[in-house]
């Protein structure tokens, strides 16, 4: 049996700033989900080892939510450490905990966690297992959840971030998760995180349209995935489209390539 996967590229064209913009969806709005996870969040200032297991007692941590910056919080004193380019704020280590449900109606999807960003040298842990350390605050970033998600269960996200060493910025920084942290779930065949890059080369007659999409495979099975990829205008009229039929073999990430020609473009 054949399985079909439709991404829809739609890019706008817009006529007085000369550029492409890009909205990716897929032929099922459940097909993929992305779901914000700033609320309720549990803070300490400070460093624990301790925090990241999942029996740990953090009732008497801080109630928050995100974005949250601890640095803005703290007293502005000429001797801290973060000095004038960091604008003498106070800087340090901290821990913040959330308890996720995640229903068992997700069993078969792909779960992860994307931080918008986090300042700084962060380490994301699920249930008291580390998912990895991100050495840097200006960058976003994500973990996959799914092999380690207990499933109608209260799962605990800690993460421990480290803004320790100072000066470490030319400018002021703020300390902590400063922006949106999000849930993506997604079917086992998907569009890899990041993974859709578009180019176009432009003359009055005509346009090139380039679109690379990586797509996995985290089925058991091999799969055939049909990708149809259509650009059209916020009026939904079609400039150009072309489908491709490929195959992908099991935990394969397979690049496709489709250039799409668009004759007399709007410049």
């Amino acid at each position: 049996m054949k399985k079909l996967l439709k991404t829809y590229l739609l890019l706008i064209i817009l006529v007085t700033t000369n550029s492409f913009y890009c909205l990716q969806s897929t032929n099922d709005e459940n097909s993929r989900q992305k779901i914000n996870v700033n609320q309720n969040w549990k803070f300490y200032l400070g460093d624990i080892p301790t925090a990241a297991n999942s029996d740990f007692d953090d009732s008497k941590w801080r109630d928050l939510d995100l974005p949250h910056d601890w640095s803005i919080e703290g007293k502005i004193e000429r001797n801290n450490p973060s000095g004038s380019g960091g604008g003498y704020v106070p800087a340090g280590l901290g821990w913040y905990r959330k308890k996720i449900l995640i229903p068992s109606s997700w069993k078969g999807k792909h779960i992860s966690i994307y931080f918008e960003g986090v300042y700084m040298n962060s380490e994301v842990f699920i249930n008291g297992i580390s998912l990895g350390k991100h050495p840097y605050g200006y960058t976003s970033f994500f973990y996959e959840l799914t092999p380690y998600i207990n499933y109608n269960e209260e799962n605990i996200i800690s993460v421990r971030v480290d803004n320790s060493e100072q000066m470490n910025s030319r400018w002021y920084s703020g300390s902590g998760i400063y922006r949106n942290v999000w849930l993506n779930i997604t079917e086992p065949i998907h569009i890899e995180q990041w993974g859709v890059a578009i180019t176009s080369t432009i003359d009055q007659e005509k346009a090139i349209v380039n679109v690379k999409t990586l797509l996995k495979n985290e089925t058991s099975l091999p799969q055939y995935i049909l990708v149809s990829t259509i650009i059209s205008d916020e009026k939904s009229t079609t400039f150009g489209t072309d489908e491709v039929e490929i195959e992908l073999k099991v935990n394969e990430v397979k690049e496709i390539v489709q250039d799409i020609i668009i004759n007399n473009p709007k410049l």
